[in-house]
């Protein structure tokens, strides 16, 4: 069971590790990435998630099986948010489950670093000064704006 899906609403991560849940599997391995309240030394007062969906979407499908068979997971869901995010909203969840705890860590890291590198998805930060910034996800620079 696979799904990988670009989503406009709160992320219930309860929802996807029930959903991922089977008898089959002894580990779940779950990661949550959350808008915190610095980046790089600077406050942040929200963060605006974009994407081009259709293509995060196939490509995050393409990550997701790419995930499979490597990791050997039977169990792999993913969900990103777009949209406005404010501090301590979840804007990323990854659920694997495997038979082994191994392979469903080692999947989950795979999947995020995957997504950071590949997947046309945004952010746009919102600083306590007021300015806000688009930031590039494989670096910690990112572009002012107004």
């Amino acid at each position: 069971m696979s799904r990988a899906t670009i989503v406009a609403r709160e992320i219930d991560v309860a929802a996807l590790m029930a959903e991922a849940q089977s008898s089959e599997f002894g580990a779940v391995s779950v990661f949550v990435g959350t808008v915190r309240d610095v980046n790089d030394g600077r406050g942040v007062t929200a963060i605006d998630y974009s994407a081009y969906t259709s293509m995060a979407e196939s490509e995050l499908a393409s990550i997701v099986s790419e995930a499979e068979v490597r990791f050997g997971v039977g169990a792999i869901l993913v969900e990103h948010r777009v949209g406005a995010l404010a501090i301590g909203d979840v804007s990323v969840a990854i659920v694997a489950a495997h038979a082994h705890r191994a392979p469903a860590l080692d999947c989950t890291r795979y999947v995020i670093e995957e997504i950071k590198q590949r997947v046309p998805i945004w952010k746009r930060e919102h600083y306590t000064d007021g300015t806000r910034e688009w930031i590039d996800p494989t670096t910690s620079r990112g572009i002012a704006t107004a």
